[in-house]
């Protein structure tokens, strides 16, 4: 085994691995509560928002996911992260509103909203779409690196998971915000670092034009391609109506201070990552130039195989610090995010009554161990996953099926359990029926996505209403803004 580091890189790398891990554990001092493990007691300024919202939302995955998409599309590749462009504006609304909920978990307003049985599914298939997700970075990081320094996958893996589990069982989510704050510059270097390199290499822009085909250069596939207009537009779709149930949504855009740090974070991270998207698609288009020939199934290594060409020594270094950053960032707060889930919408169900005999320290206790255990089921995911792409566009078709339930839920009272049943099952039901009988992914997104909406308001209209109180409780809490707690209906609440 050939390892391609030399001494500046590995010292590099360990002031980086050593730093962040200090930073989150002296973090983790003021944690004490449940509250402050999930949540960091909602007290989060705009600058640590925007880093949290920068690192969780950005892996390394997607790097290498874009760059290989872009290596066999062109610029086309761009769409498997920039189908979030069209998202981004709304987090601006929603914000205040995932805020004035004042709730730990969506699967929290789930219960409000649908009832116990809906919560505890949604929680359920959370959890295991974290850890999913949890697998998904850590392949895209161990391929990369592995490509990169010639060090095996796995005790890349290892390694990665160690240090953010380390720092985020002890600190929960306030140290993974704090460690985001470092770790979002590291994503900034790494989406951006090779890109002078490779175009000086290659002659800028004038050479890859020179060595690349026209359609390299078009914003969509031809019809029927992998990125056509039609296909992306499903995706873009898709990921606005499951962008609100990602599981760690509620943490990203609801534990600042104040609506306006939770607005300013959430927007504002997620423009930046746009930004650092277009550097993944560049880094791919000079991989097609300078590494001809590398196969579809293999195209996802050429962003490591990128940095190990053009980049000096210390630099290599800089950048698989970089790529560490985005994983232990975000797979941080995914751990944190699945013991919320697990704790408060699975564990204390179970206990009933019982629950709330238990002391701050039993569940602080349940939510670190459930945190190593999912980041376990993550980590064999990791190791036994197929492609990050196939991953990603898995994951985004299967949040609509719940998210078109939370976007009704929020503006129409009308809404009920039986109509968001329907429409959970109906489209899971209609999606993998015409994947079976041969659509494309984006017809039976677009089957399914119908199909959930009709189903819930036609089942909510022709079924009973939800009680009045519960009703309260949700588009109550929405109308009063954060700070005027005296004004919310009952009493006993706190922000």
């Amino acid at each position: 085994m050939k390892i391609n580091l030399s001494a500046l890189d590995w010292l590099v790398l360990a002031v980086y691995l050593g730093g962040i891990t200090v930073i989150g554990l002296i973090a983790s001092r003021k944690v004490k509560t449940s509250e402050g493990f999930f949540m960091g007691n909602r007290a989060f300024g705009k600058l640590v928002m925007l880093a949290q919202s920068l690192g969780t939302g950005t892996h390394s995955d997607q790097a290498v996911g874009v760059a290989g998409a872009a290596y066999t599309s062109g610029l086309s590749g761009i769409w498997y992260q920039w189908i979030w462009l069209f998202t981004t504006p709304f987090y601006w609304l929603l914000a205040p509103i995932f805020r004035r909920l004042r709730v730990v978990t969506i699967a929290e307003f789930f219960e409000l909203r649908y009832g116990r049985k809906y919560s505890i599914v949604y929680a359920a298939v959370c959890v295991y779409l974290l850890a999913l997700w949890q697998g998904i970075s850590i392949k895209g990081t161990a391929v990369t690196v592995a490509a990169i320094t010639g060090v095996p996958e796995w005790i890349i893996a290892v390694v990665v998971a160690v240090v953010f589990t380390v720092y985020g069982v002890a600190g929960g989510l306030a140290a993974a915000a704090v460690t985001d704050f470092v770790q979002g510059l590291f994503i900034v270097i790494l989406s951006f670092l090779v890109v002078p390199f490779g175009m000086a290499k290659i002659g800028g822009f004038a050479g890859l034009h020179r060595a690349l085909p026209p359609q390299f250069f078009t914003v969509f596939s031809a019809p029927g391609g992998e990125l056509s207009k039609f296909n992306v537009t499903m995706l873009v779709l898709s990921g606005l109506a499951g962008i609100v149930v990602q599981p760690h949504m509620m943490a990203v855009a609801a534990t600042g201070k104040t609506e306006m740090n939770c607005r300013v974070g959430w927007t504002y991270g997620n423009f930046i990552k746009r930004a650092c998207t277009i550097g993944w698609t560049l880094t791919g288009l000079i991989a097609v130039v300078l590494f001809p020939g590398v196969p579809f199934h293999e195209r996802e290594k050429v962003f490591g195989m990128a940095i190990a060409t053009l980049l000096p020594a210390g630099l290599i270094g800089l950048m698989v610090a970089s790529l560490l950053a985005t994983v232990m960032a975000t797979c941080s707060a995914f751990m944190v995010d699945g013991a919320a889930l697990f704790t408060e919408d699975l564990y204390k169900p179970l206990l009933g009554a019982k629950a709330a005999e238990k002391s701050e320290a039993h569940y602080m206790k349940v939510a670190r161990l459930s945190s190593l255990g999912i980041t376990g089921i993550g980590f064999v995911l990791g190791l036994t996953m197929g492609s990050v792409v196939q991953a990603t566009v898995l994951f985004i078709s299967m949040l609509p099926f719940i998210g078109v339930a939370f976007w009704l839920g929020i503006v129409w009272p009308r809404a009920n359990r039986f109509g968001a049943w329907a429409c959970l099952i109906g489209s899971a039901i209609v999606y993998l029926g015409t994947k079976a009988h041969g659509s494309t992914n984006a017809w039976s997104s677009l089957f399914s996505l119908t199909t959930g909406v009709l189903l819930l308001v036609v089942v909510s209209v022709l079924t009973p209403p939800e009680p009045a109180e519960k009703m309260e409780r949700v588009f109550g809490y929405i109308s009063v803004p954060v700070g005027e707690e005296d004004l919310l209906p009952g009493t006993g609440e706190n922000a």
